[in-house]
């Protein structure tokens, strides 16, 4: 199996191509399409950067999952499913966090709130199998409810769950978030096995330090400086709320939460054939 990274600089977004060598069968994890606040336009630069990567090496796509529904980029599902026929999968409480944001969004009884908008569902302990790639389901709750981390061979992706061991853990206070969860869910991957092998879903590079994605279980419970094996559950839901009061909302998390509980759909278009996004005030 081979794990190949992609980094997206505008959101310091991480997405991998996972494959195998043999069938040449391949997974992609968060996928980002490219938008620009500013002029309210999209873009496929970084899907195309992807794409191309797997026609070069012969890859067949057959399943494009994401962690979470990000708050900080939006997801170019779409694009995928459409250019190599893939599957499109998250996980299962992804239907609470529909249900949180249709209220915010006023978006009515005509959004479903039931996931149907992905092609697969996954809850804790699922084994979706692609090919000879078996991905493993770990329910991660706490930077948002519907947080999973996905484990293909010795490999965990973890999404924003955790971050290089220099830079800590996930903030919680997305609706639906919760620092005590969050805390729980670390403590379960922290029982991994020390070798595995941990792929961040951001890297913000503190210091200026060179790009770092990946890390193992063992490091994370030695060096964490947010979280090690040592730090109690209350010093670590404590420090997590004092600092989650201090930080600023993501720049894009209006336009990608509203795109990314539609499994990266649009809006449907109004008389004009445009596309449009809500900004509610003083709602969040």
């Amino acid at each position: 199996m081979k794990v190949h990274h992609f980094f997206d600089e505008a959101t310091a977004t991480l997405s991998y191509v996972v494959w195998d060598e043999d069938t040449r069968i391949a997974v992609l994890i968060d996928s980002v399409l490219d938008f620009d606040p500013k002029s309210g336009r999209t873009s496929t630069r970084s899907c195309q950067a992807i794409a191309g990567f797997l026609d070069e090496r012969r890859l067949s796509l057959r399943c494009v999952l994401d962690t979470h529904a990000h708050a900080d980029h939006l997801t170019a599902m779409p694009f995928f499913q459409e250019r190599f026929g893939a599957r499109t999968g998250i996980g299962a409480e992804i239907r609470q966090v529909q249900a949180i944001f249709r209220k915010i969004f006023n978006l009515g009884d005509a959004f479903r709130v039931d996931g149907s908008q992905f092609d697969v569902l996954l809850g804790e302990g699922d084994l979706l199998e692609v090919g000879p790639l078996r991905v493993e389901a770990f329910h991660t709750p706490g930077h948002t409810p519907a947080c999973m981390s996905y484990r293909i061979g010795n490999a965990l992706f973890v999404g924003d769950c955790l971050f290089m061991p220099d830079y800590g853990t996930a903030r919680c206070d997305f609706p639906g978030g919760s620092a005590e969860m969050l805390y729980d869910s670390i403590q379960r991957l922290y029982a991994l096995p020390d070798a595995t092998r941990v792929f961040t879903g951001h890297d913000y590079r503190p210091g200026g330090r060179p790009l770092r994605f990946e890390s193992t279980i063992g490091e994370q419970k030695r060096t964490n400086v947010q979280l090690s094996q040592d730090t109690a559950r209350a010093s670590f839901v404590a420090f997590r709320k004092t600092r989650d009061a201090s930080l600023e909302l993501p720049t894009l998390i209006l336009p990608s939460i509203q795109v990314n509980i539609r499994a990266g759909g649009f809006p449907d278009p109004e008389s004009n054939g445009v596309s449009y996004l809500k900004i509610p005030l003083n709602a969040i």
